[in-house]
């Protein structure tokens, strides 16, 4: 197991890659990227979609309105952003805040897999449409949410991206309950069981190890418009 101080020094090294990085377009309209921060020995690791404004202006993850409700939703666990790691999946600003685009994902793809790598998480927490894709390919999100599943030697858990709440009032509720469910996820993962909706139920199949992944659906319905806006950092 890779020492903490040394996950530190492999994650700033990945943090001055991302700083120089003109892998994509985005590099050209960026104030400072935005490669992620956080406990380099986390157990939970939150995936966004991209950096908003004031993220851009900070060079930090989730500070605007909706990193404020996620640091409100992080606290109701008991956690804070010393003990978790959150990045997104691009590290630069999308103009005017629109929707990272294929080709801005991939490009920044091997540097959240290294932080990935690097900090080792239990359990990854997938916030909004497009880092879902990134486990999830061909779901939505009003489908799937709050629904943990086994990838690899971990639990990924797709939620809503907290500022969907923020554009439908009704939404909080929802993901202030699926929220709620993480730690019993993280201590069953940390037990090296498997997650169980309830004691002496049985494995669901999308749980089980050896259980084959869905394959990407070629056709998959378009997002609705809550699901388009709900990855935008206000």
């Amino acid at each position: 197991m890779e020492a903490p101080d040394d996950k530190r020094r492999a994650l700033a090294l990945v943090a001055k890659r991302v700083a120089a990085c003109r892998d994509c377009d985005l590099c050209k309209g960026r104030t400072n990227a935005v490669p992620g921060e956080g406990n380099a020995d986390a157990e939970i690791m939150f995936i966004g979609e991209g950096p908003g404004f004031y993220e851009d202006q900070q060079g930090r993850p989730f500070v605007g309105a909706s990193g404020k409700f996620l640091d409100d939703l992080v606290g109701s666990i008991g956690y804070d952003r010393r003990k978790v790691f959150i990045a997104n999946v691009v590290k630069c600003r999308p103009p005017q805040n629109r929707d990272p685009q294929p080709d801005e994902i991939e490009a920044c793809g091997k540097y959240l897999q290294e932080q990935i790598e690097i900090i080792d998480p239990k359990v990854i927490v997938t916030l909004g449409r497009h880092s879902m894709q990134r486990y999830f390919p061909g779901e939505a999100i009003s489908r799937v949410h709050g629904q943990p599943r086994r990838k690899d030697d971990r639990i990924v858990v797709p939620m809503y991206h907290p500022a969907a709440a923020l554009h439908q009032g009704s939404l909080r509720k929802v993901i202030e309950a699926d929220f709620a469910k993480l730690p019993d996820f993280l201590s069953r993962a940390l037990g090296g069981g498997v997650t169980k909706t309830a004691p002496d139920a049985p494995i669901p199949a999308h749980l089980r190890a050896d259980t084959p992944q869905p394959q990407p659906v070629e056709a998959a319905a378009g997002p609705t418009k809550l699901e388009s806006q709900q990855m935008r950092l206000l």
